[in-house]
C-alpha cells in the first residue's frame, strides 16, 4: 500500500479522469451505467470483458465509445462460422518475386478489441484469442509479437441464438474478469434513445479525454491500493463458498443441487484486481466491502458450473450468487 500525499494526488487525478471517460461514453450510451462502470473496470484492472445480451442494447455501440472517449486503437472483428485463425492474428505473406516472407499483422494489434458474437464462430478461431489474452503476445511462423498496452479484448455473444453457434467452452470463458449482462433500457431511457437516434444520420463529436499511456499509469496505481487482511480472506471465502456449495456443504449445502463445480482461482485473482479498480475509480487507497460485494456478481456468474436440474428449473448464477453474497460474512 502506499499511502503518500504524491500517490494520493494520482488517484484523485486518475478518478477524475476517469469520471470524465464515463462521461464521454454515457453521452452515446443512454443508461446503461453499470455497462459503462464495467467497462473502465476492465480497463484499469486489465482485465476481458465479456458481454452478453439481446440484440440491439449498444454492446457494441458502447465499446465503440469507450474507444471513441481514449485515444486507444481499436478494433473491431465481427465473428462468423467462415472466419479463420489467421484473419485475427494475422499470417506470413509469400513474395514470389523475392522469395521471400513478410508479416501482416491482424486486427488483435489494437489496444481495444471487440471480438462482435465471439459464439458464432468455431472453436479454432475462438482459441486463437486464448495466447493474446492471456500471454499478451502472438505467434505468427517462427515470431512472437508483444500487443500494445493496454490491450483489452471486449467480447459480445447473444443468448438466445443456438443455431449456427459454438458455445464458449470453460477454459475461455475463465479467461474473462468479468461477464456483464446487458438489459433492457427504461422506458425513460428508451424515450431518450428514440429522440437521439431516430435520424438517418445519428452522428455523436466524443472527446478522446485519456492517452493510452495515462491508462497503463491508472493501471498501476491499482497495485498501489490496500486490501485488509479481513478483505482478503472475506474474498477467499466468497470464492471457496461456490466450492463449497458445489460439495453440498459450507454456508449453502443445499445448492449442490445446482452447482456442479464451483469458481477457480482466477476468480480470486480478479475478484481483488476489479474491487481495487473500482476504488481507484473512486480515488480511495483502499478497498471496502461494498467494492467486493458489487463487482463480485460479474466476476463469478461464468465461473460457476450450474447442474442439470439448474438448467431445467431455470436456476440462474445470478441467483445463486446472490444467495452466496447474502451467506458469506462480511467483515
Amino acid at each position: 500500500m502506499s499511502s503518500s500525499p504524491e500517490f494520493a494526488s494520482q488517484l484523485k487525478a486518475a478518478a477524475e479522469h476517469l469520471g470524465r471517460v464515463r462521461t464521454e461514453v454515457g453521452r452515446v450510451i443512454v443508461g446503461q451505467r453499470a455497462l459503462v462502470h464495467r467497462l473502465v473496470v476492465g480497463l484499469v484492472a486489465r482485465g476481458h470483458i465479456l458481454l452478453e445480451g439481446l440484440p440491439g442494447l449498444a454492446k457494441t455501440a458502447s465499446v465503440s465509445a469507450l474507444s471513441g472517449a481514449t485515444h486507444c486503437q481499436f478494433a473491431r472483428i465481427q465473428f462468423t462460422p467462415d472466419l479463420l485463425p489467421g484473419d485475427i492474428t494475422g499470417s506470413l505473406i509469400y513474395d514470389p518475386v523475392q522469395g521471400t516472407y513478410s508479416t501482416r499483422k491482424g486486427p488483435i494489434f489494437s489496444n481495444l478489441v471487440l471480438a462482435d458474437e465471439i459464439n458464432r464462430a468455431p472453436s479454432k478461431v475462438q482459441s486463437a484469442l486464448l495466447e493474446a489474452m492471456q500471454e499478451r503476445q502472438v505467434t505468427i511462423g517462427d515470431t512472437t509479437f508483444k500487443l500494445p498496452d493496454p490491450f483489452l479484448v471486449l467480447a459480445t455473444q447473444n443468448p438466445i441464438e443456438q443455431e449456427g453457434t459454438y458455445p464458449l467452452p470453460e477454459a475461455q470463458m475463465d479467461r474473462f474478469m468479468l461477464k456483464v449482462i446487458v438489459g433492457y433500457p427504461t422506458a425513460e431511457e428508451e424515450l431518450q434513445i428514440l429522440e437521439r437516434m431516430a435520424t438517418t444520420k445519428p452522428s455523436f463529436s466524443l472527446n478522446s479525454v485519456v492517452t493510452p499511456e495515462e491508462i497503463v499509469g491508472y493501471q498501476s496505481l491499482v497495485n498501489g491500493v490496500h486490501v485488509d487482511p479481513l478483505l482478503r480472506d472475506y474474498i477467499v471465502r466468497l470464492v471457496l463458498s461456490t466450492r463449497d456449495a458445489a460439495a453440498g456443504k459450507g454456508v449453502a449445502p443445499e445448492l449442490k443441487r445446482f452447482i456442479r463445480i464451483g469458481a477457480s482461482p482466477r476468480a480470486t485473482i480478479n475478484l481483488a484486481l476489479a474491487a481495487r479498480a473500482c476504488a481507484v475509480m473512486e480515488g480511495r487507497s483502499h478497498v471496502t466491502p461494498d467494492d467486493v460485494k458489487l463487482i463480485a456478481p460479474d466476476v463469478l456468474r461464468h465461473r460457476l458450473l450450474l447442474t442439470y436440474e439448474a438448467e431445467a428449473e431455470e436456476v440462474t448464477t445470478e441467483t445463486l450468487v446472490q444467495t452466496l453474497l447474502s451467506r458469506v460474512k462480511v467483515p
